[in-house]
């Protein structure tokens, strides 16, 4: 067929009337192709893809099972089939529906919008974070997007700084070097004598060929480079990857650090040039102007600093629970065999203190000199050499400038016009300068959500959001767009039925591929299902009745727009094929070569500073020392000019006095779900089933064996799962999986298994980021 996308029939159906490119979109870090092949204008099978080999920088980018199961999401019972709205007289959450037409959806969403734009103005418009179709590009929910642009076009919204997979160690590069710089790619390890993944666990993560479960396996038998990871758990990477795990206790990241940088700096194993010449504050000869005496990392470190206390390895291991010998061994592996590649991945930074251990590990990697090195890195997330994509369709800017933390929006509904810097607030003038204490003027009175479950099941503390929620006094409006009922949108008071990707068209974004950039072109493989609309066509009849269709879709439709995303990132790609070669083709795939990150800073200091203010790598900083000094925190809450090891609410040392509930609970990634995506497929659902880790010194006393339904509670909720008794968690922490949907029962207790009825609403300290590995739970039988 004309136009049409014919990915090659070798495999799968050979009766299949059509097999067109697409991609699974959801938030993992990878974006796979798939082929969807259609019979009876359905999706009857899906294929991963087929082109590419085994070389990296053009190699297979294989799907794992969320992507491959996609059939199962499309055909869901779970998908919204017609707009929906709040019955009068009931609260969100009641699930109590009218269906109704899209006509009068449209129109009464359209009038309640209006009145609250004259009411309040677009600062009380809020965009909520969502990732559900974070690949798309006029389809996208997460950067740029249809939603996005038509409120754009409106006036603007209140967008979020952050997000819930980075917002600490977003802070953490801001403040220490001056902006979002992933690391070296992962097929530099060829130049590298250690790796060290710390509380990284791509294996879980990153388990397709679009990201590192492929790559970086190969690499590690390649080159046979020696593999340590820095965890809690012993993940599947520790088993699939690692030649030796380096365990600790939840939120002491920051300390194990500073024991390393102890022996460091004891034996002369640490690079002193490199800290002299691009470095603040590791010596006192290179903090900055007005900073207390003996206020340096190596005072800090040595014991001459303001707690008095040496951080020896002994010290650390009082903190971490990790054997001296082992703080020694490992400090000097990484002081013998440099450059290292140490890629830093978002667990340690998910903790009430995070940032610190996030720039406590930029720190570490600094002290050895890996910074802008071939086999080094900046010491942080994996990069990767990617296709530029740019889009006309998202060139517009916010008209609303000011921000608030990703993770603070309840407060914005509950108080935004009380909110100002300290809570998070933050603003620019007309030159980008950062306003230093800017303040909301309004509260949040909308919320528009598409492809996002954050509202309950993502965000901490369900039972006191879902509150909040449920007073439409405060938040008056909220739209969410979906097409799966998930747990969030029982919380709207519009649902409306969105397209699953099958059913439209879009350029996607590729994912974190090493040194091989990609670019995919998806074709609608079946028409919508139900009464859904795709999110443009949702957009175009809204912007229709707001008066501003012609600005909003430029005369384009949504194929239109695709094309000129192509046509317009070509320049950026040399070699890019065009639209329609690029749709029949299905995938592009480039050798980019290897990233190395700060490379240009490294060789070139002056030339090249980073946007920090010195120009230099902040080990302190002068800014996070202004804002300990000036603002006003809650009790518990400390920010530190250096990478400190600070003790928290919920802690492990809160642990130690806790007797009612004892035992930490961190979360991390599971293979059944990307966040909540996938997490209603019932393939998946048995395949790897919900359950929480518990250690067996912890389980005996509590008369719990492998397999026992047990029931999880603090103050905040109760959760029911099966639980795993296994030494693979450390003594005294248990971990449930992030993600699963939230069910509770007549007795409000979930059946589901979700920890965010047990984590805290109480953003950290510095970034106002979600504190989600930071909980006091116990556990009993069910």
């Amino acid at each position: 067929m004309p136009g049409i996308g014919t990915a090659a029939n070798s495999d799968g159906m050979l009766d299949a009337e059509q097999t067109v490119w697409s991609a699974c979109l959801v938030n993992c870090g990878a974006r796979c192709p798939l082929r969807f092949q259609v019979k009876d204008g359905t999706v009857a099978r899906v294929l991963p893809d087929n082109t590419g080999g085994d070389e990296i920088g053009n190699h297979r980018i294989p799907a794992c099972p969320r992507g491959r199961s996609i059939r199962q999401r499309i055909y869901s019972p779970d998908r919204i089939k017609k707009p929906l709205k709040r019955k009068p007289g009931t609260k969100r959450g009641d699930e109590q529906w009218e269906e109704i037409s899209w006509e009068q959806a449209l129109d009464e969403i359209a009038e309640k919008y209006q009145q609250l734009l004259a009411d309040y103005g677009p600062e009380s418009q809020f965009y909520a974070y969502a990732t559900g179709v974070i690949a798309g590009t006029v389809s996208g929910s997460y950067y740029g997007g249809a939603l996005q642009r038509l409120l754009k076009k409106m006036g603007g919204f209140l967008s979020y700084y952050g997000d819930y997979s980075t917002g600490g160690i977003t802070e953490a590069m801001r403040v220490t070097l001056g902006g979002y710089i992933d690391s070296n790619s992962t097929d530099d390890l060829v130049n590298s004598k250690l790796y060290v993944l710390w509380g990284h666990s791509p294996m879980e993560t990153k388990m397709c060929g679009g990201s590192e479960a492929f790559y970086a396996q190969k690499l590690i038998r390649d080159t046979n480079v020696r593999t340590i990871v820095v965890d809690p758990r012993h993940s599947d990477s520790v088993q699939l990857m690692a030649d030796e795990h380096v365990a600790l206790k939840p939120g002491t990241d920051a300390a194990l650090i500073a024991g390393i940088a102890h022996v460091l700096i004891s034996e002369d194993l640490h690079e002193q040039e490199f800290l002299d010449e691009y470095c603040v504050g590791f010596d006192e000869s290179t903090l900055p102007e007005g900073a207390p005496e003996n206020s340096s990392y190596r005072a800090y470190v040595m014991g001459d600093g303001p707690d008095g206390i040496e951080k020896t390895p002994e010290w650390a291991s009082s903190v971490t629970g990790t054997p001296v010998d082992t703080i020694v061994k490992f400090a000097r592996e990484l002081g013998n065999n440099k450059p290292s590649m140490i890629h830093q991945g978002w667990g340690a930074q998910r903790c009430a203190n995070g940032e610190n251990q996030s720039r406590a590990i930029i720190t570490l990697n600094a002290m050895l000199g890996n910074v802008g090195l071939p086999g080094g890195g900046a010491g942080t997330y994996p990069g990767s050499s990617a296709v530029t994509i740019n889009s006309a369709f998202d060139a517009d800017p916010n008209p609303v400038t000011k921000k608030i933390s990703h993770f603070t929006w309840p407060d914005a509904i509950d108080h935004g016009a009380e909110m100002k810097g300290e809570d998070g607030v933050r603003d620019w003038d007309e030159d980008g300068n950062p306003i230093w204490d800017p303040q909301l003027e309004v509260p949040i009175k909308a919320i528009w959500a598409y492809g996002s479950n954050t509202l309950i099941n993502q965000h901490s503390d369900i039972n006191g959001t879902k509150e909040l929620l449920r007073d439409d006094s405060k938040c008056e409006l909220i739209v969410l767009c979906d097409n799966q009922m998930t747990s969030s949108a029982k919380f709207a008071d519009y649902v409306l039925p969105g397209t699953s990707n099958a059913e439209e068209g879009d350029v996607v974004q590729q994912g974190l591929a090493a040194n091989m950039g990609y670019s995919i072109v998806a074709t609608k493989a079946i028409d919508p299902l139900y009464e859904s609309k795709t999110i443009y066509e949702i957009c175009t009849e809204l912007a229709r009745r707001l008066g501003i269709e012609e600005e909003f879709t430029e005369g384009k439709t949504q194929e239109d727009w695709a094309r000129q995303i192509i046509e317009d990132s070509r320049e950026a790609n040399p070699g890019m094929p065009g639209y329609d070669e690029l749709q029949e083709m299905g995938v592009w795939k480039v050798d980019n070569g290897a990233r190395v990150a700060l490379r240009e800073f490294r060789e070139d200091p002056e030339a090249n500073p980073l946007d920090t203010p010195s120009g230099k790598i902040e080990i302190y900083s002068a800014e996070v020392a202004r804002k300990a000094e000036e603002w006003n925190l809650p009790d518990g809450d400390v920010v530190t000019a250096l990478p400190e090891q600070i003790n928290t609410w919920e802690d492990f040392e809160a642990a130690k006095t806790n007797s009612e509930f004892p035992l930490q609970m961190i979360s991390y990634h599971f293979k059944g779900r990307t966040h909540s995506s996938y997490g209603n497929v019932p393939w998946l659902k048995q395949a790897h089933r919900q359950v929480i880790w518990i250690n067996p010194v912890d389980a005996k006393p509590r008369g719990i064996e492998n397999g026992d339904e047990v029931i999880v509670y603090n103050g905040r909720g109760q959760t029911k799962v099966e639980a795993k008794v296994t030494p693979r968690i450390f003594p005294g922490v248990t971990t449930l999986p992030e993600g699963a949907w939230y069910n509770p029962d007549k007795d409000g207790v979930d059946q589901g298994g979700g920890p965010n009825v047990l984590t805290k609403y109480h953003p950290t300290a510095l970034a106002k980021s979600n504190p989600q590995y930071t909980n006091l739970v116990e556990v009993k039988k069910a």
